[in-house]
């Protein structure tokens, strides 16, 4: 499932359209690569400080409010990066509530599109993505072991020498995996860099299809955008080389007491970032909602919704049940070689975007459908939609279910097997009670990301088969931002209540220190 695609979009480079193709060497090539890496670096920075900041902050610093800032600062994981841009556009833009507000009591003249550089973008992306590296980072501080802290103390290591001597370089692979999914997430992105109006390689990928009608030059400018996917995760095993950072959770590390002006600064610093991410983002969305609910509300929302959470729904139980499978399938029997070159490639769907997988399986089963000269149900767009989603997000539900696998011994299922305990009562009596938190958590994190993921979905789905973020992507590339807020609104709701539910099975199952 996951290398035919890739094979059918690299194979289109037999068939290539030189008139299209000198067209974009002419006019958008060099464009696109510049403006695609540019904003990736510039991403990269700004989720690196902010995830790394942050994360610092809540794990090794005590101050007033630690704890309230520690938990709903994964809330923004919820925010899709298309409905903060529009967010943003409705207020800070030149016709935006902010500018708007100061002409009219005369303290500007004129005004700005904050549209003019790629700065802008960079922001929003950075506040969306952050928690990728925040979640990891926060993971990799809490178990850093205690005593190489208290010796840092013992040497005389002030908190900032020791985080920068000690704290860091334990924590790089954590951060270097979340900076890898954050470029990622960039190179996939659509509906953000749609509404902004900057060119990336998914924008063109997009309109190769749609506008020049040639799924061949789509797939074309796919293999470049896989290379990039391919070269960034190469580099992050490069770096990494064989070095190994071991560590082994025994309690919280011990924390640095924050008080007066360096509490506030942190409070403040935290506040801040959750009030451009969620709280003032929320509280317009529910402004605009309000103001439009009586004329935008009908009988369609009700189908979107459902749409949308069928959808998640179904991938979800299919994507966990196959990661379950695979995972049973090594921990029952010594994994070759072969194996784990496979599992690795499985896994390397996440690192795709949307718009790429998109055209790989719509091909593949066009192909299919020509090749057996008969009209397939395979071929309708649910079911392209369902594969798609699929391959994208295995990994997301790979990791919780993997790592509840590697805590189980598997002496435990073959001594019940000894005993004479059938397969199925030894999946019900051992394996899911030990396994049901990383099964569920997996169903609810894929089942977040497809709620979110709009690429594919745009491309996939059946005509006039919308989903909230469908809708939301559609009315705020027209501007109507105000129109645009009822699904992004409802969007977001659900997001949180999956993210919220995610964080309770979470600390359920924590070890108590």
């Amino acid at each position: 499932m996951v290398l035919w695609p890739l094979l059918h979009l690299f194979s289109a480079w037999s068939s290539i359209d030189s008139a299209l193709w000198h067209h974009l060497q002419q006019t958008l090539l060099t464009e696109l690569i510049i403006n695609t890496l540019t904003l990736a670096f510039w991403v990269a920075l700004g989720t690196g400080f902010l995830g790394i900041s942050i994360a610092w902050l809540v794990t090794r610093c005590e101050f007033a409010g630690r704890r309230w800032f520690e938990w709903t600062l994964f809330l923004p994981f919820a925010m899709p990066a298309y409905v903060l841009a529009f967010v943003f556009l409705g207020i800070f833009d030149y016709t935006g509530v902010l500018q708007s507000w100061l002409r009219d009591w005369g303290l500007i003249t004129g005004g700005w599109d904050i549209r003019q550089n790629v700065s802008t973008l960079a922001l929003t992306m950075s506040l969306v993505f952050y928690p990728y590296v925040y979640l990891l980072a926060r993971s990799a501080f809490l178990t850093e072991p205690p005593h190489f802290n208290e010796v840092a103390r013992t040497l005389g290591y002030p908190p900032l020498k020791s985080f920068f001597h000690l704290s860091l370089p334990l924590a790089r692979p954590a951060i270097i995996a979340g900076l890898s999914l954050a470029i990622m997430e960039v190179l996939a992105d659509f509906g953000t860099v749609a509404i902004f109006n900057y060119d990336t390689f998914t924008t063109a990928i997009y309109s190769s299809w749609t506008d020049f009608r040639s799924i061949e030059t789509a797939a074309q400018l796919s293999t470049i955008l896989i290379a990039f996917a391919v070269l960034l995760i190469a580099l992050e095993q490069w770096q990494r080389g064989k070095k190994t950072f071991y560590s082994n959770k025994h309690h919280r590390p011990q924390t640095y007491p924050l008080k007066g002006w360096k509490a506030k600064l942190a409070q403040g610093y935290l506040t801040l970032i959750l009030s451009l991410t969620f709280i003032i983002p929320v509280i317009q969305l529910g402004l605009w909602s309000w103001q439009t609910l009586e004329t935008s509300w009908d009988a369609r929302y009700y189908q979107w919704i459902g749409n949308s959470l069928l959808l998640a729904a179904t991938a979800a139980l299919i994507t966990a049940l196959l990661a379950f499978m695979m995972n049973l399938l090594i921990h029952n029997g010594s994994v070759s070689r072969l194996q784990k070159l496979s599992m690795r490639a499985i896994t390397l769907g996440y690192a795709l975007p949307g718009s790429v997988l998109a055209i790989g399986v719509m091909a593949v089963f066009i192909d299919i459908q020509q090749g057996l000269n008969i009209q397939l149900w395979l071929n309708t767009s649910l079911f392209a939609l369902m594969v798609a989603y699929i391959i994208r997000f295995f990994a997301v539900a790979n990791g919780p279910i993997e790592s509840r696998f590697q805590a189980i011994q598997p002496s435990i299922a073959q001594s019940a097997q000894t005993l004479g305990a059938s397969p199925l009562r030894i999946a019900q009596k051992i394996y899911w009670p030990l396994l049901k938190t990383g099964v569920l958590t997996a169903i609810l994190l894929v089942g977040l990301d497809i709620l979110k993921e709009l690429p594919a979905t745009y491309l996939l789905r059946p005509y006039g088969w919308d989903t909230l973020a469908v809708r939301t992507y559609e009315l705020s590339a027209e501007g109507l931002y105000e129109a645009a807020a009822i699904p992004a609104l409802l969007l977001l709701i659900i997001g949180c209540i999956g993210l919220i539910l995610t964080e309770r099975i979470r600390l359920k199952n924590e070890p108590k220190n």
